[in-house]
């Protein structure tokens, strides 16, 4: 049985309360802001705005809610004592559950870049889809990434040490061979090969989104585009730049790991401890950064979060209005006038027929003799 590599305990004092108190805030700015986003997702998707790409936000936004809910409490409680003190369970499972998430919010971040090209490219087009499909999606992007990562649970155990109980990855010989393989094709299938696909087709819809139509009617169409795109793009620039400290960290550990085994000894066998605390650090903050993300440049989330907190802190509904007043919404609210939106209906469904009227001084003369 050979030792891969282990979990870096704190020894220092200031970084045991230190670490948990920063991941602390982190859990709780992260997990309001997450089921914030949840609520207002599902209740689009309750008023019948169901589609892919919300869904998958929605399937990113749980994920995260899973890190922040189940890894970094673990993760902090782990680093104020010397020694790991949760339990063969924990240390069994803790590794293999924060890997399939991280891999479950990789994946739809390449499924999202697909859709987003698709809808880009014919935004016109209303596409329909079930609720079934939805979840076919959903289930085959948690399957593939909770047996993705089943190495990290089939070999992770405890060990004594001179300090205590330490949580290590530990590899018997027979399996030497298979995890020397995996340690280089795990980051390629995890990170490198979801992300440049999905960078490669937010490529391909951005210039989808430079051709300008012809057609005024379209000019809505391609602003919700853009944003759409904008948006879609930042969660994933996000991922790849937050998450890279920690691949090379995860890379570092086991490559060092590995020539150890082989009886070499190099001069650093392991990444600095700011390093690694401060990939873990990014790597968690990922999870606070997402709904932030989709907050200040989705106009339709900004709409959902103030409705919200209208419901949370309006304690009564104003009295109904007389059925003869005319009711004009405020426009600080981020409303749509009737008239405004009428306008915008029309534009888009080619029911404005006074610019195509073939006979329009006939509809002239009526006016006038009215």
């Amino acid at each position: 049985m050979n030792t891969l590599v282990s979990f870096q305990h704190l020894d220092p004092r200031e970084l045991r309360v230190l670490m948990p108190a920063i991941l602390g805030v982190i859990c709780v700015l992260g997990a309001v802001c997450n089921l914030t986003a949840m609520v207002i997702l599902f209740s689009n998707a309750h008023k019948g705005k169901l589609s892919l790409i919300n869904s998958l936000i929605f399937n990113l936004m749980f994920a995260d809610g899973l890190v922040l809910a189940f890894t970094v409490p673990f993760r902090a409680a782990s680093y104020s004592k010397a020694s790991w003190n949760l339990g063969w369970v924990v240390c069994k499972t803790a590794e293999w559950f924060l890997q399939s998430c991280m891999a479950a919010k990789s994946f739809t971040v390449a499924v999202m870049a697909k859709a987003c090209y698709r809808y880009v490219s014919n935004p016109t087009k209303q596409v329909s889809i079930h609720l079934s499909s939805i979840l076919v999606v959903l289930f085959f992007l948690w399957l593939s990434a909770c047996s993705v990562t089943i190495p990290h649970w089939l070999f992770a155990t405890l060990q004594k040490e001179i300090r205590g109980l330490v949580c290590a990855l530990v590899v018997p010989p027979e399996a030497r061979n298979f995890m020397s393989v995996y340690v280089k094709a795990y980051p390629l299938g995890v990170y490198c090969a979801p992300l440049s696909f999905a960078l490669m087709y937010f490529w391909k819809a951005y210039g989808q989104c430079q051709r300008r139509s012809s057609k005024t009617q379209n000019l809505r169409t391609q602003i919700r585009s853009r944003k759409l795109t904008l948006m879609l793009f930042s969660l994933t620039m996000a991922m790849a730049m937050l998450w890279l400290p920690q691949w090379v960290v995860w890379v570092w550990e086991r490559h060092m790991a590995e020539k150890e085994i082989e009886g070499f000894r190099p001069l650093i066998s392991s990444p600095p401890l700011l390093l690694t605390l401060s990939a873990q650090l990014l790597t968690f903050s990922l999870s606070l950064v997402n709904p932030l993300i989709v907050l200040f440049l989705s106009e339709e989330f900004r709409e959902g979060y103030r409705g919200l907190w209208r419901r949370l802190t309006m304690r009564k509904q104003p009295p109904p209005k007389p059925k003869g007043e005319t009711s004009i919404q405020s426009s600080c609210y981020g409303m749509v006038l009737p008239d405004l939106e009428q306008f915008w209906h029309e534009r888009e469904t080619g029911l404005n027929m006074e610019e195509n009227d073939p006979v329009p001084w006939e509809h002239q003369s009526k006016e006038g003799k009215k």
